[in-house]
């Protein structure tokens, strides 16, 4: 194995966390931001990168940086190594409600593309890159599904879905439409396309969007129910307006409570 070995654990059910076990020179790479906590003796180093190549050279590694900024991520990224006798132990937490996957790359010709935002760590040795699109319809119409990262080699990599997870397996020449926010990532043989919804009435009042994912068999996809656009302007739709106050959503009294209570004054 080119990627080092790491065995891992996941706990918890809404708010999860992977714990990874590095022997002596095992090493692990995150994004910024997903660290929970580590054993003493793990060093951790900032990269640029993910370090799978490490005989590329420096320019090699500038420009595998830069096109991380395309996914909107930063252009290091960490990695925690075990550099002294013994076991020791890191995890690392889930961003939001949801469930931790680990994807074994050795099971799916050593190759998984996911959601830009999906990915939580894996084993040195696994190349987090990007994976660009070759069809215009996905560039414009795509959201959030345009851009896709992939996660390249032979070791561990855990990626992160919100809300409930699904897991579903396309036969040649199965067609499966999915809200482009709904997709945590599928195997390579898989045909991601973007496809319009069509008709008047679904353009102008549907609510939904105007295109959806259509992803054909062979190959696994993995869906999530919570997709984090989703979740932030849910948030953003309920926050209270006007300098902080409550807008009564749930009150049978809505607005004549925020009066009774001393909220609204005249």
């Amino acid at each position: 194995m080119n990627a080092h070995e790491i065995d891992y654990q996941i706990f918890g059910e809404e708010m999860q966390y992977v714990e990874l076990e590095l022997d002596p020179q095992e090493a692990v790479i995150a994004e910024a931001g997903n660290f929970m906590m580590m054993d003493d003796g793990i060093k951790m180093d900032t990269i640029f990168g993910d370090g799978a190549k490490e005989d590329e050279g420096f320019l090699g590694k500038i420009l595998g940086a830069g096109k991380r900024l395309l996914t909107g991520e930063s252009l290091f990224m960490t990695i925690f190594s075990n550099e002294i006798q013994g076991k020791k132990r890191i995890s690392f937490a889930s961003p939001y409600p949801g469930k931790i996957i680990p994807i074994d790359l050795t099971r799916y010709g050593n190759k998984f593309i996911c959601q830009k935002d999906a990915f939580l760590c894996a084993a040195k040795g696994v190349g987090v890159g990007i994976e660009f699109s070759k069809k215009l319809g996905r560039g414009f119409f795509g959201g959030e599904g345009f851009i896709m990262q992939k996660l390249e080699g032979d070791g561990m990599a855990f990626v992160h879905a919100g809300g409930t997870m699904a897991r579903k397996e396309l036969s040649p020449g199965e067609k499966l439409k999915i809200d482009t926010g709904c997709i945590i990532g599928f195997t390579q043989d898989i045909n991601y396309d973007i496809e319009f919804v069509g008709g008047i009435k679904n353009t102008f009042f549907g609510g939904e969007g105007l295109f959806f994912a259509t992803l054909t068999g062979p190959g696994t996809v993995y869906v999530q129910s919570l997709p984090f656009s989703r979740l932030a302007n849910r948030i953003w739709q309920a926050a209270p307006q006007g300098g902080g106050k409550d807008k009564g959503e749930g009150s049978i009294l809505g607005g004549l409570g925020d009066v009774i209570g001393g909220d609204r004054r005249f």
